[in-house]
């Protein structure tokens, strides 16, 4: 297991969230697949679920255990998780995760309005908690 994937994961475990290594398990892998979730939060608009996105015939499949999640919740959560495991971030300055996020070409209007919303999703400091599962689940 690289660095890079345990650095990803435990961020990712930290607020309750798969990150499947066939998924995120290299840098060039989490950038594609980030890219390939922003493009069909694009395409389906930011109510769109997990669930949604799977239906759409993605590669995103190992994520169908949170199907019911917010698309957006867990783009936030995984672009949080690239930067602190791509060591651009400490995991608690939100201008280090969006800076992460244009550097990939990852970045979206709403990105900085999620990320103030969820804090926990990229600061470790911050836990989720169980009052967040509603918010995440049906943002």
């Amino acid at each position: 297991m690289s660095d890079f994937y345990q650095s990803f994961r435990q961020n990712m475990d930290g607020v309750g969230l798969p990150a499947p290594q066939v998924l995120f398990g290299t840098f060039q892998a989490a950038v594609g697949n980030i890219a390939t979730l922003l493009g069909q939060i694009d395409k389906l608009g930011k109510a769109a679920t997990i669930g949604d996105i799977i239906g759409e015939g993605t590669r995103l499949e190992g994520l169908s255990g949170i199907a019911a999640c917010s698309a957006v919740y867990y783009a936030g959560a995984v672009i949080g998780s690239l930067a602190v495991a791509s060591g651009t971030s400490s995991g608690t300055a939100l201008a280090d995760v969006l800076f992460t996020a244009k550097k990939n070409k990852l970045d979206r209007k709403w990105l900085p309005a999620t990320l103030q919303r969820w804090p926990g999703v990229y600061d470790q400091k911050l836990k989720a908690s169980r009052n967040n599962l509603r918010a995440r689940v049906f943002a």
